[in-house]
């Protein structure tokens, strides 16, 4: 039979608040609203609440399948366009032509469709985990099962290193001290006892609850179980995180709309030319074919196949400098990015404890790894030697110097025991010369700890706790010159301290010391202090470098952290966040972010430092920020920052440190968790958006080009000077290969030099327009040039003169890529002269250029005649003429106007 209480006789609505607010009431309170009891559930009953309430484990969030990433690819409007052209090649006989245009599409299709489903493969081996396993007391026999198999009224017993399996109440505990930092942001263990607390108590702060997803760090502990799975406070995230909305990223949105503004201008063209042909008199087939014609110079058939090549390259580029993208199109997202929210804990700062000063009676000694004092030389003062000493004497944590992140305990204690290594005074070697001999363990009540030792000069007591602890029982100090009395007024002088350092966002250690006759002799009595140290989360050392980069670059930088306000501040200003004139801006001041006047927003769009954030916080803030136009990247590695990972623009998770609910919900993961990879990506963005706005200008001139020269010959009587699928060959030809150089190039050095552009900027500012349409009337200016002198002063046949056209198009086309050039480069040395696959694009077009001229069976497919000497002569004066119109336009822009 189940050992449980009674059902409660208390009316629901108590019942109710029991479990609902659990750390509100008694242990017994909740185990009698749970029916359970301090020996567990009996096995049957915890069988049926298995099956009544499932198991306990988070849905997981369903991964793309194959379906899924195919549409993907195929849902852009410009491959819509390409399907309607194929399909009306197909339908008036132009198989070949509806053929040319199926293997563009399967091709880009392929490329697309392998390079993301090797994103999410990858991403799925990440998070294959081991099964977790629980210790239940159930009908008063400890059994080990299965994590999942734990339910509410089940009673859990946790020791160090455990991970907490469900939301517990505690029952009771042993020096409990649980890491909640995954989940609150907190980045020093937070101690743990069974008192209840108040209803409002906030998550961070409540003492007598430990939850799932979070892990012990010291002592042990009985808690029961209420609540499981998605019920848990984790499960409560898992769901915001399913239901935070992701959204196209700004280049998909872009690239659609650029997609419906080719659609429109396609239809338009393609109806105006063959209306004006059928007003003059044209023959309907001919009209019909014309369209055709158009239809596929007005479609640029590479830009599917270049963008995607482009975000792929990008992708590649970042995994190299430990940057894993899982979606193509957030490789640009980055370069538009113009605020960055991020974590403190294990982004900034390395999640570890680390000393940072020791304050001691004669003097302040700066710990900083750069500054630390070499304890084995002789002129060390004894002050500072004994105090260090101290603090790795009296510790109950495990220091492993060769693998510290393998180091067991406090981090606090971790933090002391590095010290001492780093300062030559490692623990093993003290304990040789000073073995313990008794240990007062760390108690709440005195917030002290104590260790006796056996010295060379006797017995003597090594004590460290809280600074008011420590003070409040020394009754003398140490100094150079020896041991002086404690006055009230000096007491008073160290608490001062105490509080400035803490002030600072430090935590602080008071140490001290006494010999004594006896083991058994009190601990905390007559003690001479020795001094505070003072220890911190430090900031990884390439943070306000990249921070510094990233405001040079026009982004902004906030941290939105669960931490103290104090820590927050001190992080800060260590990392070179401004946080001047302004007070950090705590959660609990915008609970309710809709109800906040005009002033008090613009206030929370301003603040650099955030503290005591909840996760649904940090999603209004995300909220709050794109609603006023911000382009917002949010970096985090803990389950807290998961919905907010998932809402952002881009979410960025930190691989090593990062939990995989995190990695799960963001767009970017940082295998080597700097903050400075950042930088590097957001170069990359940048770069890359640059590069697609070259290649579709590159691109759409070279189509406009196509346009007018057919639509203007179809319109005045000339016969065609190109031919449906000769237009094909070129755009798959000039489209796809320099095109695809252009994209994937490095880009110019000052990518980092301005702010970043205007969110709502499309890929084709009116500038640009402007430049597609004349370097597009050139082009055509050029073509129908060419084939006009070919036909009456040369006197060519009609087939001769539309092969000097092509061969004129696709030449003229090939060299117009050094136009895409930056005007402030050079002429000969720029981006694009040094980008080694622009050259190789070259060579191998005009490769397949000169077999469509010269193999019989594709020339005969494209009705391409060899050209005389007086055409390729003709061919070569014609080609030339958009690059020098293009350099021409650039040496000017460079001198008068500007690179819009």
């Amino acid at each position: 039979m189940p050992h449980a209480s009674a059902p409660s006789s208390a009316p629901p609505e108590t019942t109710s608040e029991r479990l609902d607010r659990p750390w509100q009431v008694s242990p017994d309170q909740v185990l009698s609203a749970l029916n359970s009891g301090r020996d567990g559930l009996h096995p049957d009953e915890a069988e049926q609440r298995l099956e009544a309430k499932g198991p306990n484990r988070l849905r997981e969030i369903e991964h793309r399948g194959i379906v899924e990433l195919l549409w993907e690819q195929l849902k852009s409007l410009v491959v819509l366009l390409l399907v309607v052209a194929m399909g009306v090649s197909f339908l008036f006989g132009q198989t070949i032509e509806g053929l040319a245009i199926a293997a563009v599409l399967a091709i880009n299709t392929a490329i697309g469709f392998f390079t993301e489903w090797r994103a999410v493969r990858s991403m799925e081996a990440l998070q294959k985990l081991g099964e977790v396993t629980a210790r239940v007391r159930r009908n008063g026999e400890t059994q080990v099962i299965s994590a999942e198999e734990v339910v509410p009224g089940d009673v859990v017993l946790l020791e160090s290193g455990d991970l907490i399996p469900a939301d517990l109440r505690l029952l009771e505990g042993d020096q409990l001290q649980v890491d909640e930092s995954a989940l609150t942001g907190e980045s020093v263990p937070v101690p743990k006892n069974a008192d209840p607390m108040a209803a409002d108590t906030p998550l961070a702060e409540r003492s007598c609850m430990a939850y799932k997803g979070t892990a012990v760090a010291e002592g042990r502990a009985a808690g029961v179980v209420v609540a499981t799975g998605m019920e848990t406070e984790l499960g409560a995230i898992s769901a915001m995180v399913e239901t935070a909305e992701t959204g196209e990223t700004p280049l998909e949105q872009k690239l659609d709309r650029l997609g419906r503004r080719l659609v429109w201008l396609t239809v338009g063209i393609a109806a105006a030319v063959a209306g004006a042909g059928l007003l003059a008199g044209r023959p309907l087939l001919l009209m019909i074919e014309t369209g055709i014609a158009l239809a596929v110079a007005a479609i640029p058939e590479g830009l599917p196949i270049v963008a995607t090549v482009a975000l792929a390259h990008g992708m590649w580029v970042m995994l190299r400098r430990n940057a894993f993208v899982r979606r193509l199109s957030a490789v640009e997202t980055l370069g538009a990015t113009t605020l960055i929210c991020t974590d403190k804990t294990g982004t900034l700062t390395e999640n570890r404890m680390a000393a940072r000063r020791l304050l001691l009676a004669d003097q302040t000694v700066d710990l900083s790894p750069a500054e630390r004092p070499d304890l084995e030389t002789d002129d060390a003062p004894r002050p500072l030697r004994t105090a260090i000493e101290v603090g790795v004497l009296c510790n109950g944590a495990e220091y492993n110097a060769d693998t510290p992140e393998e180091s067991t305990g406090d981090p606090l204690e971790l933090a002391l025991l590095a010290l001492g290594h780093d300062t030559g005074r490692p623990r093993a070697a003290l304990l040789d010369e000073s073995p313990v001999v008794r240990e007062v363990p760390f108690d709440r009540d005195t917030t002290m700890m104590a260790t006796y030792h056996e010295g060379d000069d006797g017995l003597f007591v090594a004590v460290k706790g809280a600074p008011e602890a420590v003070l409040d029982a020394c009754t003398s100090v140490v100094g150079v010159d020896g041991t002086s009395d404690l006055s009230d007024e000096d007491r008073e002088a160290w608490h001062r301290k105490s509080e400035h350092l803490a002030a600072e966002g430090l935590r602080v250690l008071a140490l001290a010391r006494k010999p004594v006759d006896t083991k058994d002799a009190p601990p905390y009595e007559d003690l001479a202090l020795l001094g505070l140290v003072a220890l911190q989360d430090p900031p990884r050392e390439d943070v306000r470098p990249a921070i510094e980069r990233c405001q040079e670059a026009g982004i902004r930088v906030a941290m939105v952290t669960g931490d103290h306000p104090e820590t927050a501040h001190a992080i800060a200003e260590a990392v070179g966040l401004d946080v001047d004139g302004e007070q950090v801006v705590e959660g609990n001041l915008f609970t309710n972010i809709d109800a906040l006047d005009d002033e008090q927003r613009k206030r929370l769009r301003t603040a650099a430092v955030f503290a005591r954030v909840t996760p649904k916080q940090k999603l209004d803030l995300i909220d709050l920020y794109q609603d006023s136009g911000q382009v917002v990247a949010m970096t985090g590695d803990g389950v807290n920052d998961a919905p907010a990972l998932r809402s952002a623009d881009i979410g960025v998770a930190m691989g090593k440190r990062g939990t995989d609910v995190a990695r799960e919900a963001a767009d970017m993961v940082l295998q080597d968790d700097a903050f400075a990879s950042i930088v590097a990506a957001v170069h990359q963005g940048r770069v890359i958006f640059d590069n697609i706005r070259k290649f579709v200008v590159y691109l759409l001139s070279g189509n406009v080009g196509e346009i007018l020269g057919v639509g203007t010959a179809a319109t005045v009587g000339l016969p065609l000077p190109l031919l449906p699928l000769q237009i094909l060959y070129l755009n798959v030809l000039n489209d796809v290969f320099p095109a695809l150089a252009l994209g994937v190039g490095r880009g110019t050095t000052g990518a980092m030099d301005r702010p970043p552009r205007d969110p709502d900027e499309s890929v084709l500012t009116p500038h640009h327009w402007r430049l597609i349409g004349g370097y597009g009337v050139v082009i055509a200016v050029t073509i129908l040039g060419a084939f006009l002198v070919a036909l009456y002063p040369l006197g060519m046949s009609t087939g001769q003169a539309v092969s000097v056209s092509f061969l004129t198009l696709s030449i003229s086309r090939l060299l117009h890529v050094f136009n895409m050039r930056s005007p402030e480069s050079g002429l000969f040395d720029n981006e694009i002269s040094r980008t080694p696959y622009v050259w190789g694009a070259l060579a191998l077009c005009l490769g397949l250029l000169l077999l469509a001229v010269y193999w019989s069976p594709l020339a005969t497919l494209l009705s391409v005649v060899p050209p005389s000497l007086n055409g390729w002569l003709l061919i070569g004066g014609a080609s030339i003429v958009p690059l020098v119109v293009g350099q021409i336009y650039l040496g000017w822009q460079a001198r008068y106007g500007s690179s819009a």
